[in-house]
């Protein structure tokens, strides 16, 4: 049985459900202002116990510690079933991308499972971003 290519889409768009774009787009600003939030909450608490530089840098690592722990409690799982693309928020978005499959593949052992698939997913966007950067990097100071 051949179809045409509108007959194809006409078929998907009856079987897949309206996506509630209103709502989900409420979800993750308020989601993700809400881990932004949490994040200056985090550096103003940092700044008056510690120097402006070490604040900067407890700011990202608490909230890569916070994001992974809840993603190895299977929390941040269901939060970002619920907000959406507010979980996103770079640093606690690439958490989770690093932090899932490693804890999927714990059971393999640690060198072979987890070190193995820590960078499954996070690995390309760290190489991309490096290779990107450095081929910036040559335009900026040959064009410079």
């Amino acid at each position: 049985m051949k179809i045409s290519k509108q007959e194809y889409s006409d078929m998907v768009k009856k079987a897949s459900p309206p996506s509630p774009k209103l709502k989900n787009s409420i979800n993750a600003f308020l989601f993700g202002g809400l881990i932004c939030t949490i994040g200056e909450l985090l550096s103003q608490t940092y700044s008056m116990i510690f120097s402006i530089e070490e604040a900067k840098a407890l700011v990202p690592a608490t909230l890569i510690i916070i994001t992974a722990i809840l993603t190895g409690l299977g929390i941040f799982d269901n939060i970002a079933r619920y907000a959406g693309a507010g979980t996103i928020v770079p640093i606690t978005g690439f958490a989770n991308a690093v932090s899932a499959p490693a804890i999927e593949a714990k059971t393999e052992g640690y060198i072979l499972g987890v070190g193995a698939k820590i960078f499954t997913i996070a690995g390309p966007v760290i190489l991309y971003g490096t290779v990107a950067s450095v081929i910036a990097g040559f335009i900026f100071y040959f064009t410079a």
